[in-house]
This record gives structure tokens, C-alpha cells and sequence, in this order.
């Protein structure tokens, strides 16, 4: 396999309701909209942050205020959202995380056992997957895994749909609640530290006990030190492990999902695909005129090396 550079690749971020790349919208990254998605399992807005961002649209800036803000200093990428469902779904069912369409055991780097075993004992303990499956998985509950979580009041109908209120936007989600949202964290004693609440929710009867109700708004934050999309490597405490020899010669992707993990329902994809710059030149995409203004000036930020102390 030939040796490839970081360099030789952009990244392209879309975003949809389900697998079918069709259905996706090319997302202006670190930019100042988010990307709106309704099925007949949820209305969401994804909205997609990478630090040092290079890839498509052309134009895209490579950063946004949010890395310059507490606590995401050291963040290397953010997946935030807004999302009402359109039917009641237990808080045990409800899953994030990665998933392949087709085997990957032969291209994984070695030191992928390890890797896993200090993510699931150090950063997310309630993650499960198989990565030698025809079809690998990564998932861990959304109540123990994301970062963020803010549980909001009942959302507005519109001609018989549900609508994300203007006001309402993905930047700077704190953990917490609004409007009767915070009686409902509050009767069924949910943390209010997000550490405490992901703790909380590693036991699947306190899972259980939650439910993602219909026509509901909540919101959520996914971010971590640990993914570099401009190296294409893995940063973990103690142990760096990069992706870059074993790639294809053409397209990868990273898929992130937030579905049913009984019923198989599919509420929002988000995928990352690394794209040879030669394809990525014939491609026709919009330029943009500007997203988020950002610090972008002086000198380069030194390289961040995640220390145990940054763990939950």
C-alpha cells in the first residue's frame, strides 16, 4: 500500500437522515448555519466544528470561536445539536457512535485493541463494539456519552409538524435544562455536572428509568481532544495511533449515527470522508462566503497532547 501524507487529502463533512449518502447536505463547517433534517423519526439542526479544519467547501474556515472558549481549548472537533423526536423512545435504546457498512478488520493499524481498551476504560466506559464484524460498530448510550446535554420544554407545532424554536441555536450548549425541562432533570435527580450525569446514566436502570419524549427538544454537544482530523490520528493519553497507512487509494469515511439501537431507526448521520485532493478538485462545490469569524491570526497554537487530568 503506498505511503500517504495528510497533506494528499481534504475533509467533507455532510449530514442526513439516514445512510443513504443522497440524502445528505454538504455542511459548511465551522460556518454560522447549522444543517437542518427531518424524518419521520426527528426533527434535528447538526451543526459540524473541526479545528484546523482543511477540506470542502473551498473557503471553509479552518476554525471558530468555540475552540477559543472554555472548556474547548484542546477540542479538535464538535458534533452539536438540536432534536425533537417525533415518537417517545426509552433512553436505553437510544445509541451514538460509529458504524461500517463493510468490514474494516483488514485495514486496521496495530494498536487498535489498545487504543480501545484506554478509550472504554478511561474516557467512555459504556461504549460496546466489534471491530472484527462484517458490519463494525462503535456505540455507547447518548445519556452516558455525550458530552452536553440540556433538556428543553415541549416544542411548537406548525400545519401539524414540529418546529425547532429561531431562538434557539448550537453554539456554546451548557448542561442543563429550560422551562419545564429542568422539573423533569430535577424529579428524576439527574446530575447537573455533565461527568456526574454520565456516570449517572452508565447504569442501564437509571437508563431505563428516561425517556426521550415525543415533541421534546433537546440538545447536545459530542467534542473530544482525542480525534485530530488534520493529522488523521488518534491522541490519547500515553498513545497516538494514525490511520494514514491504511488507507484506501480512494475515498474514507467516519460515520457518526444517532439511532434506535433496537428498532434500527435512524435519526441523524454525520460523515467524515477523507477525500484525495485530486478528486476533490473536480468537485463542484459552493464556496463560502465566510462562517464564524474567528481568531485566526498570530502565532500557531502549540500541539496539544491530552493528559490524564483531561479525562471525565
Amino acid at each position: 500500500m503506498a505511503k500517504r501524507s495528510a497533506d494528499q487529502y481534504l475533509l467533507r463533512v455532510t449530514a442526513g437522515p439516514d445512510y443513504d449518502p443522497s440524502t445528505h447536505t454538504l455542511v459548511a463547517v465551522n460556518g454560522p448555519t447549522s444543517v437542518p433534517i427531518s424524518s419521520d423519526h426527528c426533527t434535528v439542526n447538526v451543526k459540524v466544528r473541526v479545528q484546523n479544519y482543511r477540506g470542502l467547501p473551498p473557503g471553509s474556515p479552518t476554525t471558530s470561536p468555540y475552540f477559543s472558549t472554555a472548556p474547548h481549548t484542546h477540542d479538535q472537533y464538535s458534533i452539536a445539536f438540536s432534536m425533537i423526536p417525533h415518537t417517545t423512545v426509552s433512553g436505553n435504546e437510544l445509541v451514538f457512535g460509529n458504524d461500517f457498512d463493510r468490514p474494516i478488520k483488514d485495514r486496521l493499524p496495530p494498536g487498535t485493541e489498545a487504543a480501545f481498551k484506554i478509550v472504554k476504560w478511561a474516557i467512555d466506559p459504556g461504549l460496546e463494539g466489534d471491530f472484527y464484524s462484517d458490519k463494525p460498530h462503535l456505540y455507547g448510550p447518548l445519556l452516558s456519552s455525550i458530552n452536553v446535554l440540556r433538556v428543553g420544554p415541549k416544542a411548537p407545532e406548525k400545519d401539524g409538524k414540529y418546529e425547532i424554536p429561531a431562538h434557539l441555536h448550537e453554539d456554546g450548549i451548557d448542561e442543563g435544562a429550560d422551562g419545564e425541562g429542568e422539573e423533569l432533570r430535577r424529579g428524576m435527580n439527574i446530575p447537573e455536572d455533565p461527568a456526574a450525569r454520565k456516570k449517572h446514566f452508565l447504569k442501564e436502570d437509571h437508563r431505563k428509568e428516561w425517556e426521550f419524549e415525543e415533541g421534546r427538544i433537546y440538545q447536545g454537544d459530542f467534542f473530544n481532544p482525542y480525534l485530530d482530523f488534520n493529522q488523521f490520528a488518534l491522541k490519547l493519553p500515553g498513545f497516538s495511533l494514525s490511520v494514514l497507512g491504511y488507507l484506501n487509494d480512494k475515498e474514507d469515511t467516519l460515520r457518526y449515527v444517532m439511532k434506535n439501537k433496537s428498532t434500527g431507526d435512524v435519526f441523524f448521520v454525520v460523515v467524515f470522508t477523507l477525500v484525495p485532493k485530486e478528486d476533490a478538485e473536480k468537485e463542484s462545490a459552493t464556496p463560502t462566503d465566510g462562517g464564524e469569524k474567528a481568531q485566526q491570526g498570530g502565532e500557531k497554537k502549540e500541539e496539544y497532547q491530552p493528559k490524564d487530568d483531561d479525562l471525565d
